[in-house]
């Protein structure tokens, strides 16, 4: 058994979310997990630590504010691992079932079930974005979309690619992330999930060899507001005439920035119901 300690942190939403988009970006992680719940009368953020975390450190790391108060302290010798997965349940995402190995027989007649394990990775379905762009390639898949080339760029760990390698069996999926360790997660998701076939590299964002050259049919791009608008045109540029990309990753005040951006690039651009304040478009060439 360890002994873990919590850290907790109670403000608004759009003001949390800020704070674990930092965390999502900080590499190497400050923190064994962290997760965000809403309130009645705003959220509250959990953070895990292996053991008594610097405050002041984390702060820092985080962005978190100093006029936001903070209560941390050791939790009981328990089993962590395993009781958080007990209290993860699978998620639904359109046709897909998302789940841990604890939920192997939790998948419903006709659902597309991908396992994922739980833990700081984004893209374990547990979060607003990754299930709101399995929504949107569910509803593309239903009104009959076939695309025959995927690329999933900002990966994590390669949730959306393993959907669409599930879906379209016969579809070439690329994979990339800017993170190695999330490539080899990814690799081993994809081993797990019988889509050996998804090529998985590590890339900062556009720039690789696989990619020199190719246009894609659909793009997933599940990844930060900022990254999302640096990358517009180079996202446009490597859609097919009618493909199409779902962007997520980005809250609901960066929305009106990211579908500016994707506009001025020449795409039209479609936003999906957002999900627990996350925000998942839909942008289209020609």
């Amino acid at each position: 058994m360890t002994t873990l300690w919590r850290l907790t942190a109670l403000s608004d939403f759009a003001t949390l979310a800020d704070v674990v988009e930092r965390l999502d970006e900080a590499h190497p992680a400050v923190a064994l997990s962290w997760a965000i719940f809403e309130e009645s009368d705003g959220a509250r953020l959990d953070v895990l630590f292996q053991s008594m975390p610097d405050e002041a450190a984390f702060r820092r790391a985080s962005g978190l504010a100093e006029d936001i108060l903070v209560e941390f302290g050791p939790l009981p010798e328990e089993d962590w691992v395993r009781l958080s997965l007990q209290g993860l349940k699978p998620v639904e995402g359109g046709r897909f079932t998302l789940f841990g190995a604890h939920d192997r027989d939790a998948v419903a007649a006709g659902q597309i079930g991908i396992e994922i394990e739980a833990g700081p990775a984004f893209g374990t379905g547990h979060h607003g974005t990754t299930r709101g762009c399995l929504i949107a390639f569910s509803e593309m898949l239903d009104a009959g979309a076939a695309p025959k080339t995927v690329f999933d760029l900002g990966c994590g760990t390669a949730v959306l690619a393993i959907a669409a390698a599930k879906a379209l069996p016969d579809t070439e999926v690329l994979a990339s992330d800017i993170d190695p360790e999330a490539v080899d997660e990814s690799i081993e998701n994809c081993t797990k999930n019988d889509t050996p076939g998804i090529d998985c590299f590590v890339a900062e964002g556009l720039d690789h060899a696989k990619l020199a050259g190719r246009q894609f049919e659909l793009i997933f791009a599940n990844i930060l507001a900022g990254p999302l608008v640096e990358l517009a045109p180079g996202v446009a540029n490597i859609l097919t005439p009618g493909g199409k990309v779902i962007l997520s990753g980005l809250l609901t005040e960066q929305e009106a920035m990211v579908r500016t951006a994707y506009e001025a690039a020449g795409l039209t651009v479609h936003r999906q119901p957002p999900l627990e304040g996350w925000e998942t478009l839909v942008a289209t060439k020609g």
